[in-house]
């Protein structure tokens, strides 16, 4: 009987904070913040539920791509497509072969490291944008030193990712693209690419707990769909320091948790 409450109240409670981190993810982004330590809360192994929730929260991003997909800079693809390949299968591997202690010991600190990118994503963005309105005409991008930088963020998206998508579009800036929506368009791409890569090693390794993954995947995906009705209704910044404050909040939590 108790083993039985104790399984619908983690089946409950995966279902409000995926619903949540939908809900987030679609307003502003963050949603890891949430749906990862519920899974971690409910007994899923650092690794596992890091892979789980990874491959749960992919989906969303696939639509995206599809919507942004007439704005992305075809000279450009085929390094962001090879960067977040052997980014994203590289640093999934690397958290596979992680031990589980080493990685929860790790696990304030990515949460702390993605709260504050996500914190300075505002004003990197208004930069962007600024940019973005005095650009005149396409610079010649450097492939090379532009795939060097791309892969290292890929490699963080493989293994961890939350809040890597400023730092994907701050690089591609720093080379040259000016366009905000090219910009935009290309992050989506590469986020998504990389999390594909992780998934499919995630998946192929057995790391993922499957009858919690698809009831994350499909409440995330009915968060995302009402989220989606009201971002625009929201304000941005409200949003963001929400988003940000419950990531250091959390991260305050596990370093008590590990200490």
């Amino acid at each position: 009987m108790l083993s039985s409450l104790n399984t619908h109240w983690h089946y409950l409670w995966l279902v409000a904070a995926s619903f949540i981190a939908g809900v987030m993810n679609a307003m502003a982004g963050g949603g890891s913040f949430i749906s990862f330590p519920a899974m971690l809360a409910i007994g899923i192994p650092p690794i596992q539920a890091n892979a789980t929730n990874t491959v749960a929260l992919w989906p969303g991003q696939l639509t995206s791509v599809a919507a942004l997909w007439k704005d992305l800079r075809r000279d450009l693809l085929p390094v962001v497509l090879a960067m977040s390949v052997l980014g994203g299968v590289s640093g999934a591997v690397v958290l596979l072969k992680t031990k589980q202690v080493t990685f929860m010991h790790l696990v304030p600190w990515l949460l702390l490291v993605a709260s504050l990118l996500f914190g300075i994503s505002g004003p990197v963005s208004r930069w962007l944008k600024a940019r973005s309105s005095h650009a005149h005409g396409e610079r010649p991008i450097p492939i090379v030193p532009l795939a060097i930088v791309l892969f290292p963020v890929c490699f963080y998206i493989g293994y961890f990712g939350a809040g890597a998508g400023f730092l994907i579009m701050t690089a591609l800036a720093l080379f040259g693209v000016e366009k905000m929506y090219e910009l935009n368009a290309l992050k989506v791409t590469a986020a998504c690419v990389s999390n594909l890569s992780a998934v499919v090693t995630f998946i192929f390794s057995g790391a993922i707990v499957w009858h919690y993954c698809l009831v994350s995947m499909v409440f995330a995906g009915i968060g995302g769909y009402v989220g989606a009705q009201y971002a625009r209704r929201m304000n941005a910044e409200v949003l963001r320091t929400i988003v940000v404050v419950t990531g250091v909040v959390i991260a305050g939590y596990f370093f008590w948790r590990n200490g």
